[in-house]
């Protein structure tokens, strides 16, 4: 027959930090290291690549920095933002004109600049906010806009 545990020794296990196995910098393939990134750059596939390009480099503030021809055709371009790199480029269509695009996706960055700053930018140069300046409980104060196509970017600063 099975010892009943005390109550006390119930509260005890359940209130220490359990002890976790340390994980090993190999895996299990041939010991490589765990997976390390430096940076991301999202690739987003637009229905008009230039109201695209316009609102990222116009409204928003970025750069371009490559533009991708084919045969003497733009069909992709390069946007760079401080560190961070967006690209866009023209559908193709070959999966059709219908698809919804940006679903179930955001692209969340952060800045050292002042959210309220890069909102009234944004706004005075034709942009509408999804979501004006906020602070959040987890300490950042953020901006939500949604791109032509309906991809979600928010904006952070961490104070």
């Amino acid at each position: 027959m099975a010892k009943k545990k005390s109550a006390k020794t119930a509260r005890a296990k359940k209130a220490a930090p359990r002890k976790r196995k340390a994980m090993s910098a190999k895996s299990g393939n041939g010991g490589a290291r765990s997976l390390t990134l430096r940076s991301a750059s999202p690739s987003f596939t637009v229905n008009d690549l230039d109201k695209s390009l316009g609102w990222y480099r116009d409204v928003l503030g970025f750069d371009v920095e490559e533009t991708w021809k084919d045969d003497g055709k733009v069909i992709g371009v390069s946007l760079k933002a401080g560190d961070v790199s967006f690209m866009i480029g023209q559908d193709d269509w070959k999966k059709g004109r219908d698809r919804k695009k940006g679903e179930g996706f955001r692209m969340f960055c952060t800045t050292k600049k002042s959210v309220d700053d890069i909102a009234k930018r944004i706004e005075s140069k034709g942009g509408t906010l999804d979501q004006g300046p906020t602070d959040q409980p987890w300490g950042a104060r953020v901006i939500s806009l949604i791109d032509p196509d309906g991809f979600k970017i928010t904006i952070a600063n961490e104070f």
